[in-house]
């Protein structure tokens, strides 16, 4: 608590005159005292429509025509990708199921399979995903738990790259219809200035420069020595 006041008060104390009202006239966010990004609705878990895409740890099952020591029944690995005999390792991760088989036949029909006739079913999808982008080793979809924490998600891409801004952090999320974002540190988390936040389904984490990082340049700017993250509504 006494490191949200001290954030708030140092906010308050640099904010006047000119500063706050270059603030108040940028219209992309507003910043809120709390210092915690709310957890979305159960609403806001639900993703919309959209085509039926491939995904890391989806079960699919192909089937080649009269080659049934072919046909089989796949997870998709962490990284997007399937292995299968004379086909080798296909890129699987956000295609459907027909840019698939497509895929998979032109693999087939250069290892001597001749016009291998190909389809894929999803049998089980992992709904349930993060989007992780930025300077991490592996950016993509990955599965959310319900221990599923800014860091751990960090270490499911495999971590950070070698030059990586760890002091740039940005989790995106809609709340009650609300568009929201929170600034984060993990250096700071790491050495326990504060909580590391939950994350959850449908969030995206920004690691480094980025338009939504580029968002709280000037209210970093009034406070650089932040001791909590910045939470804000984009306007």
């Amino acid at each position: 608590m006494r490191k949200v006041l001290t954030t708030l008060a140092l906010l308050a104390l640099l904010g006047g005159c000119a500063g706050r009202d270059r603030l108040e006239s940028d219209a992309r966010l507003t910043v809120v005292t709390d210092n915690v990004l709310p957890a979305p609705e159960r609403a806001d878990l639900t993703a919309g429509d959209r085509p039926a895409l491939i995904g890391p740890l989806d079960t699919i099952q192909i089937n080649v025509f009269n080659v049934p020591e072919l046909s089989q029944e796949s997870q998709v690995d962490a990284s997007g990708r399937i292995a299968m005999p004379l086909a080798g390792t296909i890129d699987a991760r956000g295609r459907t199921a027909g840019e698939l088989a497509q895929a998979v036949a032109t693999a087939l029909r250069g290892r001597y399979v001749r016009n291998p006739e190909v389809t894929v079913n999803i049998k089980s999808s992992v709904s349930q995903v993060v989007t992780i982008d930025g300077q991490v080793v592996e950016p993509g979809l990955y599965p959310v738990t319900n221990q599923m924490t800014l860091l751990r998600a960090v270490a499911s891409a495999k971590g950070l790259t070698e030059f990586a801004r760890q002091q740039d952090v940005v989790v995106l999320r809609s709340v009650n219809g609300r568009k929201m974002a929170g600034l984060y540190n993990l250096a700071a988390i790491e050495r326990g200035a504060y909580d590391d936040p939950p994350v959850y389904a449908n969030d995206v984490i920004v690691v480094g420069d980025s338009p939504q990082r580029r968002l709280f340049r000037d209210f970093v700017s009034l406070a650089p020595l932040l001791a909590a993250p910045l939470i804000a509504v984009l306007n």
